[in-house]
C-alpha cells in the first residue's frame, strides 16, 4: 500500500517548497485591488486581480509603514512581498511588505531610500524638534501665492487671530525649480526673524508633491533656526518634509490652526472665566455677609458694652436692694432704740430726781447705797433736781427693810 499522509503533513510540505523558492520570497506583483478590508487589528486584507486571475493578499499591521496612501478597491498598485502557504487553510497567499500606486513605483522607491538615509543620519530624531511657539506674532508661509493652501491659511488666520502678521514667500511648489524655490523661501524667512514657518501646499499625486521629498528641502528645514510646520497635501499624504519638520500638520488649514493663537476663543474663555469669578466672588460675599450678620448678632449678645450695661443694671438693682435693706435695718434699729430709750427713760436717775428722789455719793463721786460706806464726819454730796447739796455725816443708823 502506498504511503498515506495527513493533511497537515501535505500542507507543511508544500509550505516548505514555497519557502525554499527564493523567487517567491521577494517578488513584485501588479494588479487591481479588490475586496479591500481594513481590519480592526490593523491588518489589511485584499485581492489583486487582472484579466486572467486573482491573488489573495494580506498586509500585516507591522508592514503598514510601507503603505503611503489609503488603498481602496479599483486602485492599480504594485505590491512587493512574498508568496507563502497558510497551513491551516491549505491555500497560498501573497504577504505584502510595501504597496505603491502603479506608475509611482520608481518615485516611491526613491522616497523610501531617501527616507531611510535621512533617518539613519538622525534628521528625524525627536531631540532635534523645536517647540512651536504658542503666541507667534509673525508667521512665515512658504507656498504658492495662487493655490488653495494660502487661501485656507488666510481664512484660518483671520478667524483665529487677525493681529498676527503673515509674511508670504511666493514659492514654486511643483515642477522644475520648485525645490530650490522652497529652500530659498525657508532661508529668507528664517533670516527675517519670523516666529514660525509653515511650508506646504495642497494635495496631489506623488509626482505633484515630489518637491517636498527632495533632500535639499529636507536639509533646509533641518538647518532652519525657526520652528517649521510641514503641511503638504491631504491627511493621507506623507513627504520627507513631514518627517524632518518640527511638526507635521495633515493639511495647510490644520497648520494654521497650530501656528495662529486663537485669540477670539481666548477672549471668550477669559470672558467666561471673568463671569465665573464674579459669580464666585458674589457668592462668597453673600456667604460672608451672612456670616458677618451671625457674628454681629453674637457680638451684640456678647458685646462688653452690653454686658457692662447689664452689670450696671444689676449693680443698680443690688444698690437699690441694699439701700432698701439698710433703710429697713435702720428703721428696725430705730424702733428697737426707741424701745430701749423708753425703758432707759423709765430707769433714768434724772427722771427719778424730777419725781422728788435724790442720790448720795462721797466726795470721790462713789454712790453711797449703804450706811456701812460712811462714818461720822464724812462729807457727802446729795444730788437733787436742780443742784448738789454738800452735807456732813452726824450719825448713822442701820435699818432692816422688806423689799417685798
Amino acid at each position: 500500500m502506498n504511503n498515506v499522509y495527513s493533511v497537515a503533513q501535505v500542507n507543511r510540505y508544500v509550505k516548505n517548497m514555497f519557502t525554499q523558492d527564493y523567487f517567491l520570497q521577494n517578488i513584485y506583483v501588479k494588479g487591481e485591488v479588490s475586496n479591500c478590508k481594513y481590519h480592526t487589528s490593523g491588518h489589511i486584507y485584499f485581492s489583486l486581480k487582472d484579466e486572467s486571475g486573482t491573488l489573495s493578499c494580506i498586509m500585516f499591521a507591522g508592514s503598514r509603514k510601507g503603505l503611503a496612501f489609503r488603498m481602496k478597491d479599483g486602485d492599480k498598485v504594485v505590491a512587493g512581498g512574498r508568496v507563502d502557504v497558510y497551513e491551516r487553510d491549505g491555500r497560498y497567499q501573497f504577504y505584502a511588505r510595501e504597496i505603491t500606486l502603479e506608475g509611482a513605483g520608481a518615485l516611491y522607491e526613491r522616497f523610501l531610500a531617501l527616507k531611510q538615509e535621512l533617518e539613519d543620519m538622525g534628521m528625524f530624531a525627536q531631540e532635534y524638534k523645536q517647540p512651536i511657539p504658542e503666541f507667534a506674532r509673525r508667521v512665515g508661509v512658504v507656498t504658492s501665492p495662487t493655490g488653495a493652501a494660502i487661501r485656507d491659511i488666510a481664512n484660518v488666520s483671520t478667524r483665529r487671530n487677525p493681529f498676527v502678521r503673515t509674511i508670504l514667500y511666493p514659492a514654486l511648489v511643483q515642477g522644475e525649480g520648485a525645490a530650490a524655490s522652497i529652500v530659498k523661501g525657508i532661508q529668507m524667512l528664517d533670516e527675517a526673524g519670523v516666529d514660525v514657518i509653515i511650508v506646504g501646499r495642497g494635495g496631489g499625486s506623488i509626482e505633484d508633491l515630489w518637491a517636498f521629498n527632495e533632500e535639499e528641502v529636507a536639509r533646509a528645514i533641518f538647518e532652519c533656526r525657526t520652528p517649521v510646520i510641514s503641511a503638504v497635501g491631504h491627511e493621507t499624504d506623507f513627504t520627507i518634509s513631514d518627517f524632518v519638520a518640527d511638526l507635521r500638520a495633515p493639511t495647510p488649514s490644520a497648520a494654521a490652526e497650530l501656528a495662529y493663537f486663537d485669540c477670539r476663543s481666548f477672549l471668550d474663555a477669559m470672558q467666561g472665566y471673568q463671569e465665573r469669578i464674579e459669580r464666585a466672588i458674589w457668592n462668597r460675599i453673600d456667604v460672608n455677609r451672612a456670616k458677618v450678620e451671625r457674628y454681629q448678632t453674637r457680638l451684640q449678645y456678647l458685646n462688653p458694652e452690653s454686658r457692662l450695661r447689664d452689670q450696671q443694671q444689676y449693680a443698680a438693682d443690688m444698690q437699690e436692694r441694699i439701700s432698701s435693706a439698710m433703710e429697713q435695718k435702720i428703721k428696725d434699729k430705730r424702733h428697737r432704740l426707741s424701745l430701749y430709750l423708753e425703758r432707759f427713760y423709765g430707769l433714768s436717775p434724772l427722771r427719778k430726781l424730777n419725781q422728788g428722789y435724790s442720790y448720795v455719793s462721797d466726795e470721790k463721786g462713789k454712790t453711797v447705797t449703804s450706811v456701812s460706806q460712811v462714818k461720822q464726819g464724812d462729807s457727802l454730796l446729795v444730788y437733787v433736781t436742780d443742784g448738789t447739796i454738800r452735807a456732813a455725816v452726824q450719825d448713822t443708823r442701820k435699818e432692816e427693810r422688806d423689799d417685798g
